[in-house]
């Protein structure tokens, strides 16, 4: 059976540079990458918040980089989703498509998150195109336009206030008839003027060709329906973490994401690292993505050398 020194599961911006460091270690990283390598950032149109593109960079693109710098060093990247993974004891035992199996010494998780949307065509036929579902990322392309946002909670509620100082107005569609927000989000949101809060209210339909051009608006209330102009929609309902293999094999919060270490990447199991948005619900940037898969490959590396000395030492 296949022993390999360092396993990365996932491959968005935490896990190539997990690979980029782990790989300049001379830790012969293996990576698998999933059913959608590169992550989120695949669905990204233009990236123009991440260091050292300074006219901007496709999502695609720049993931595309990121992986031939990792493949520079060495990373051995395969194509192959991890479906069961046994952490009771090191090595670990790696199930790959539930046919293939493989031991790691250490393991980092970058399975990243996915964001929650609404089920519709057309919201995904217009993602990128105007749909999004980061206001932090994209809420700079419509800066003096009018946009929408959906949702009722605490992060709904920073994003519109978020775009609020960027769009000359922000539609916040709420579903029931009440914020799930926290009392002084609320209050946030209902005292900034171009904000208008629309309760009882879901989108019926994304309006555009090729690009958001309004939406079609249905009441709960009474099911009428009504149509608005604008240029963006913003989808704010949640994320899941991609993390579901290891339920009850690593300590999770009551969403799914990985508890770690404050500070670190560490797990409570000895040996497993998480990075990026796998256990990360607070910032979800790529930026933080690719710095804390710094940290798990160091981290890996440490934890490595420590095992090998006091092996060494009882020898």
């Amino acid at each position: 059976m296949e022993k390999i020194k360092c396993l990365i599961i996932g491959a968005g911006p935490a896990g190539y540079t997990a690979a980029i460091y782990a790989a300049r270690a001379e830790m012969k990283p293996v990576m698998y990458v999933g059913p959608q390598p590169g992550g989120q950032l695949m669905i990204t149109n233009d990236v123009e918040n991440f260091p050292g593109y300074p006219e901007g960079v496709m999502g695609p693109q720049m993931m595309e980089d990121i992986k031939k710098q990792a493949e520079r060093f060495g990373t051995d990247v395969r194509y192959g989703t991890v479906t069961d993974i046994d952490v009771s004891e090191r090595p670990f035992k790696v199930t790959i498509d539930a046919q293939t199996t493989v031991l790691a010494e250490t393991a980092i998780i970058a399975t990243g998150a996915s964001a929650k949307w609404l089920g519709i065509e057309s919201e995904q036929r217009l993602n990128g195109k105007g749909v999004s579902a980061c206001a932090v990322c994209d809420g700079f392309f419509f800066r003096g336009q009018e946009v929408a946002i959906v949702g009722a909670g605490d992060t709904a509620c920073e994003e519109a206030h978020y775009l609020s100082k960027l769009c000359k107005k922000v539609h916040m569609l709420v579903r029931r008839d009440e914020f799930r927000a926290s009392k002084i989000m609320q209050a946030r949101v209902q005292n900034t003027p171009n904000i208008e809060i629309h309760f009882n209210t879901e989108v019926d339909e994304v309006l555009g060709g090729e690009e958001v051009s309004g939406i079609r608006l249905k009441n709960n209330a009474t099911g009428a329906t009504s149509e608005i102009s604008v240029t963006g929609l913003f989808i704010a309902i949640g994320h899941e973490p991609n993390t579901g293999f290891l339920k009850g094999k690593v300590d999770m919060d009551e969403q799914g994401y990985i508890i770690t270490v404050p500070g670190t990447t560490t797990t409570n199991v000895p040996g497993l690292f998480a990075s990026g948005d796998a256990q990360d619900k607070i910032y979800r940037q790529a930026v933080t993505a690719a710095g804390s898969g710094c940290m798990a490959a160091l981290e890996a590396e440490r934890f490595l050398a420590s095992v090998e000395h006091a092996v060494g030492s009882e020898a």
